[in-house]
């Protein structure tokens, strides 16, 4: 590594799939559909357990979870849940699985009001990112005004698994807030 190569604090250098993460993902803006239900569907899982924990499963819930295709996770009944309870590919909650599958059918009305995922969540922030300024991430938000806001709009419509700090949680890695330390090299990354 160069002297001036610097990344977040919280990055566990030991573990080629979190520089990786970080590196290659996390606060990039990003707009994608399949992409961001993923994303909300893998924040909900991590409430209460290390987000590491869950990126480590990401290919499990892609497989037992259709690629998070909204429309297939959305006609998941009895049986796929007890399907993916069988696999040892995720992590086994009942009430986390039968969430991905309730936020996909509240996700398809959000998208008949809002036209997309992407319009409804980056609406919140004009469709730009808010970047902070972050010395050190021990200091940093783990929510914020605009977390609050969306988590109780995704609470009233029925969303299970969302609170602000797993709301702001997501608006992190999907680039809606930058909250790179100020020294860290992927601060100003295409945004």
């Amino acid at each position: 590594m160069s002297s001036g190569f610097s990344r977040c604090g919280w990055v566990k250098l030991s573990d080629p799939v979190y520089v990786a993460y970080h590196d290659e993902e996390w606060g990039k803006a990003l707009h994608d559909e399949r992409a961001l239900f993923e994303l909300f569907c893998l924040e909900t899982q991590s409430a209460g357990l290390s987000w590491l924990m869950v990126l480590k499963k990401r290919d499990g819930y892609r497989k037992a979870f259709a690629n998070f295709d909204l429309e297939s996770v959305a006609s998941f009944g009895e049986e796929e849940i007890a399907s993916i309870l069988q696999t040892g590919e995720v992590i086994k909650s009942r009430p986390k699985i039968e969430a991905i599958i309730a936020n996909a059918r509240l996700f398809q009305r959000i998208i008949l009001e809002h036209g997309s995922i992407d319009a409804y969540f980056w609406n919140y922030v004009g469709g730009k990112p808010i970047v902070n300024d972050v010395a050190d991430y021990k200091h940093a938000a783990c929510t914020s005004a605009i977390s609050d806001t969306i988590t109780k709009d995704l609470k009233k419509r029925g969303f299970k698994f969302v609170g602000s700090t797993t709301i702001y949680a997501f608006m992190q890695a999907c680039g809606m807030v930058n909250d790179h330390e100020n020294n860290c090299r992927y601060k100003h990354h295409d945004l």
